[in-house]
């Protein structure tokens, strides 16, 4: 059985060799020390700043090179996820970059205005203030066309799909619409309250374009598609579930059935507090829940218990305990999660987010040990 079998018949919830395993993302710490050698690869404030400085090709050699070096030393891990930041879609070879100069040590200032501020925590830059973000009803006319993109800025996707036809893909898409801000978090969600028109017009917008760039944005092999954008904290959704479910709910459901009509499963990764989301995940369509972030009340047994014969459920080690716990503590919640998720199958073996920056390698070793001795058990127990 190789891992798109396995991973299709976790899906179908038929039985498994052993438990499929794969990872939102690993970032750039943990990929030097299994490479042994610096990377661009999910580097994401490192790769952008290259970007700003013209040297495209270097980042997008490393990003091709060192992902598809990744995954042939990690043999056993099923799936790859060619969609995330800083490992999926590059620039165009004739892209011309930004105009941003440093300010400080933690600060980038384009021409237009805007700031980014960089983060060691998370070693990303986040854009910060934007004098740009000013919207209107016009800017999202509902009879635009989207261009279609150079075939170059899939040159990183392919070359993955390309060198890995027996592992399962997760890849890009036209795009995830959904939950659309305007301008930051906090813009974004008081928007909705303050000019739920605009807001929704937005919504359509995005809703229409993306399902037009599927055709170019879906690439030949893929398996799945797979969104990111977050709907909630870990107090709770970032917005009533009632408005969630008359705005946001109605644009997923297309968009699911979009990647569906091209053959692919859609598959969700949504941090924080959901319990309040999740019937409307089933709704929508999701194939497959990542993220299920203990920390933030999500627990695995109970939401296996609520949900596990409605959607495939992916997670498992604390991404708090790989960073700053043990190795003792990464085999306490590998055993409880094949424990608690993997009876009746429809379960994915990873953690609750991704392999994140300051992972300590010694955990994340102690979670690849954990998986190797409990996965073909606990398949078989399933």
């Amino acid at each position: 059985m190789n891992s798109k079998e396995r991973v299709q018949r976790t899906l179908a919830r038929q039985a498994v060799d052993r438990i499929p395993i794969g990872f939102f993302a690993i970032d750039f710490d943990t990929v030097e020390k299994i490479l042994g050698h610096e990377t661009y690869l999910r580097a994401k404030a490192k790769s952008q700043i290259a970007f700003w400085q013209g040297r495209r090709d270097e980042v997008v050699q490393s990003w091709k090179e060192d992902l598809i070096a990744l995954y042939r030393k990690l043999d056993f891990i099923d799936i790859i996820n060619v969609s995330a930041m800083a490992s999926s879609l590059v620039p165009p070879k004739n892209f011309v970059p930004a105009k941003v100069r440093q300010v400080d040590a933690a600060t980038w200032e384009a021409a237009d205005g805007r700031v980014w501020k960089y983060s060691a925590v998370t070693a990303d830059l986040t854009l910060a203030y934007d004098p740009t973000a000013h919207f209107t009803l016009e800017q999202f006319d509902l009879d635009a066309v989207p261009s279609q993109p150079a075939p170059e800025i899939f040159e990183v996707v392919d070359a993955v799909i390309a060198a890995f036809p027996e592992r399962y893909i997760l890849g890009p898409n036209g795009g995830e619409a959904g939950m659309v801000l305007l301008g930051d978090m906090e813009q974004g969600l008081r928007l909705y309250a303050e000019d739920p028109e605009l807001v929704q017009r937005a919504i359509d917008f995005e809703t229409r374009m993306a399902n037009l760039r599927d055709s170019w944005y879906i690439r030949p092999g893929t398996d799945a598609s797979f969104w990111g954008n977050d709907f909630a904290a870990n107090s709770g959704p970032l917005m009533s579930p009632r408005m969630f479910r008359r705005m946001c709910l109605p644009s997923i459901q297309q968009r699911v059935q979009a990647v569906k009509s091209h053959g692919l499963k859609a598959w969700k990764h949504a941090c924080g507090n959901n319990w309040k989301l999740l019937d409307m995940f089933v709704e929508a369509g999701y194939d497959v829940y990542q993220s299920i972030q203990h920390s933030a009340s999500m627990d695995l047994g109970q939401v296996k218990a609520q949900y596990g014969d409605k959607m495939t459920l992916w997670g498992g080690v604390m991404v708090e305990h790989l960073v700053q716990g043990t190795p003792e503590d990464i085999y306490r919640d590998a055993e409880a999660a094949m424990r608690v998720a993997a009876p009746g199958g429809g379960y994915i073996f990873g953690d609750t987010h991704s392999i994140a920056v300051g992972t300590k390698y010694e955990n994340f070793m102690a979670l690849l040990d954990a998986y190797q001795k409990l996965a073909y058990t606990a398949a078989q127990r399933g």
